[in-house]
């Protein structure tokens, strides 16, 4: 692939297919393909988890990193992302990545953060400093590399030192940019942390690295990069203010101008007109097939074979942030309206028990299953009529954006990235053709159940609900127009 000369390292704790957590994973694989579509040379910066070593073939080993206090020798690699999740050879990404090679921080059974427990590794501070400070390497004079970028892209905690160390690096240095996943984790530490990785005193300060008595990766990322990004701009206001700026939001608001919010595209495998995983491929222009998937899901979870009456999805986290506490109220009430429930999912105990326990004693009404299924996750959304996404925040979301692509109006909470992505079905914006789904405000289970109530009363419109279903479809959630934007800061902090 031929290239317009602008090179960008990605800088990642973890990538899809490869290892997951949440949407960071996902992101760290669409996004530097979309901008490689768009002749960018954006390559991925990457720790060597076993379940990445072990995914990956033609590893070539290309620079070497000495014992440096406190960290212990490393090895840089270089491979090909594979494409299919499977190791296939196929397929348009065929991302190129470096991965650290250093046994004595990542080959060690358990998550990227977590040990089998569930339990942070205890050293994550010298786990994700070697990421930050090789990621800067990389990054300036100093890299062993003949590639060098001119944009080093930081995403989350985990590579928030990278700006950190290339602003005490006196050679060239690449333009950085810090992007927020999710503000409320923070990477914070014990103050001697600054002096173990080898920052300078004077770094630990409010201007700098400390962040209320302790020492914040993340911190450092937002206040000595060049420029930082969120997942929406909604998100990106946000975190200026009270609650949702977790204690950044005085550096945050000073920073105001150089901060942007741009919305993550999903990928092209959510895609009902391709979709393997739904009982029944259909389109814009074939919207009746669309019952099938209801019927096929009815059967499945074992609710009663209702055409007529709205089937609500949901799949997540249970969790306060996503809003399952105020769906557990009033569940009961949704399937009186009458409504059914499909509900897939995994978190908190106490959710998983009660929703457990409501779904047994409505059994027919509301279905829920504990765990994760991707087969079932498709499903839900193509069969469902209306999907629930009642999260209290929300960066950016991605269901909500799925949704609409497979024809399910979203019903949402008005924040963040939700609110960026879903018109809220009205007078106007059924005449302008907009409308593509449900917000509600003041996060409450009686505002939530009201806007289902609204929901229930549209969905039996038929005219009304099938032009919904019909502006959500037509949207454009590709990874291109991100990309774009993306590519626009760039330049601009190279100008």
């Amino acid at each position: 692939m031929a290239h317009n000369g602008l090179n960008v390292l990605f800088v990642t704790p973890e990538i899809y297919p490869l290892n997951k957590t949440g949407g960071l994973g996902d992101v760290s694989a669409a996004l530097p393909a979309a901008l490689r579509e768009l002749k960018l040379d954006a390559r991925v910066l990457i720790p060597g988890y076993p379940q990445v070593l072990a995914g990956l073939k033609n590893k070539q080993k290309i620079a070497e990193f000495p014992d440096q206090a406190p960290f212990p020798p490393s090895v840089l690699l270089s491979a090909k992302l594979p494409s299919d999740g499977c190791g296939g050879e196929n397929g348009p990404a065929r991302l190129p990545l470096f991965i650290i090679d250093c046994p004595v921080l990542f080959c060690r059974e358990g998550g990227p953060y977590t040990d089998t427990s569930g339990r942070s590794w205890t050293d994550n501070a010298l786990r994700f400093g070697l990421l930050s400070k090789i990621g800067a390497l990389l990054a300036s004079d100093a890299s062993p590399l003949f590639w060098r970028p001119q944009v080093v892209h930081c995403n989350d905690w985990q590579s928030g030192l990278v700006p950190a160390y290339l602003h005490f690096h006196s050679g060239e240095k690449a333009a950085s940019l810090m992007t927020i996943h999710n503000l409320a984790f923070q990477g914070t530490f014990p103050p001697d942390t600054v002096a173990e990785l080898g920052l300078p005193t004077e770094s630990f300060d409010m201007n700098g690295l400390e962040y209320y008595g302790s020492m914040s990766f993340l911190k450092g990322g937002l206040y000595y990069a060049n420029h930082v990004s969120t997942v929406s701009p909604t998100y990106a206001r946000e975190i200026q203010t009270e609650p949702l700026g977790f204690g950044m939001e005085g550096l945050l608001a000073a920073r105001h101008e150089h901060i942007s919010g741009i919305v993550n595209g999903i990928a092209s495998e959510w895609n009902p007109s391709t979709d393997p995983h739904i009982a029944r491929n259909y389109a814009i222009t074939n919207l009746a097939a669309k019952a099938d998937n209801k019927i096929a899901l009815q059967q499945l979870l074992g609710l009663r074979i209702e055409a007529d009456t709205p089937l609500f999805g949901a799949v997540g986290r249970f969790t306060h942030q996503k809003g399952y506490d105020l769906l557990l109220k009033i569940a009961p009430q949704i399937a009186d309206l009458p409504a059914q429930l499909a509900i897939l999912g995994s978190g908190d105990a106490i959710l998983e028990q009660e929703l457990a326990r409501i779904a047994k004693n409505r059994s027919g009404t509301i279905a829920v299953r504990i765990g994760f299924d991707e087969k079932l996750a498709h499903l839900i959304e193509a069969g469902a009529d209306s999907f629930l996404m009642p999260s209290r925040f929300e960066p950016c979301g991605l269901n909500q954006m799925y949704s609409q692509r497979y024809g399910t109006p979203p019903l949402v909470h008005a924040t963040g990235g939700l609110c960026d992505t879903v018109v809220d079905c009205a007078p106007a914006t059924l005449t302008d053709r907009s409308a593509s789904g449900f917000l509600f405000n003041d996060m409450t289970s009686g505002n939530l159940l009201g806007a289902i109530r609204r929901t229930v009363d549209t969905y039996h419109d038929k005219t009304v609900w099938r032009q919904l279903m019909r502006n959500g479809m037509a949207k454009d959630f590709s990874w291109r127009a991100s990309a774009e934007a993306y590519r626009k800061i760039y330049l601009s902090l190279l100008s």
